[in-house]
């Protein structure tokens, strides 16, 4: 019971005293995703909006493509480098049968086969290792111009400053749903790529 007693006071204690602070401070939030910089200065105000960049994303038709067209290289690349595994493994048992049928007419020349396939096989790791890089790569521009054309677009959109920040709705933990500009970035992204396409 006096523990409790002590944890309300506490509690009681630092509401009180972050009140104090707010009630003090000279940053005010005024409940309409607005906070006035100086108290009684309404031309300083900070106007937030946030866009749900994962909606953003699924929905951008230019993301799509980029997806699309990733996916398709991935496919690529996976059969490219099956095949080349699959053809390997084929003759590596090929050369396991031979060998234990004793099928070599000498011991020099199962060598030389056994060198050629580790030869080959080094030859599949270093494909496997280029093709990943290529496809992380691919990833990494592919982020790059999509970022890009978000940024280009959210300057062009805010042109006439009617926000002072745009934030990622993932680092929003709470927000007023008017100030959710998703459907409007989404709707002029789109209406950009479209007519880009068309050129």
């Amino acid at each position: 019971m006096k523990n409790t007693s002590l944890i309300v006071s506490v509690v009681l204690f630092v509401a009180v005293a972050g009140l104090y602070i707010l009630h003090f401070s000279g940053n005010k939030f005024n409940g309409a995703g607005k906070v006035n910089a100086i108290e009684g200065d309404a031309s300083s105000e900070l106007k937030i909006a946030y866009i749900k960049v994962d909606s953003l994303v699924v929905n951008y038709d230019f993301a799509q493509e980029m997806h699309d067209g990733f996916t398709k290289q991935q496919e690529a690349f996976t059969k490219e480098y099956g095949e080349k595994r699959n053809r390997f493994e084929s003759q590596a048992a090929a050369f396991q049968e031979k060998v234990q049928r004793g099928g070599f007419l000498t011991q020099e020349r199962a060598m030389q086969e056994r060198d050629r396939l580790v030869g080959e096989e080094q030859q599949i790791t270093k494909l496997d290792q280029e093709l990943s890089a290529k496809l992380a790569q691919m990833q990494a521009d592919n982020n790059k111009q999509l970022l890009d054309s978000v940024l280009n677009y959210l300057k062009v959109y805010n042109k006439d400053k009617k926000y002072s920040y745009i934030l990622n709705a993932a680092e929003v933990l709470l927000g007023d749903e008017t100030q959710n500009i998703t459907k409007d970035i989404l709707a002029g992204l789109n209406a950009r790529y479209s007519k880009e396409k068309l050129k």
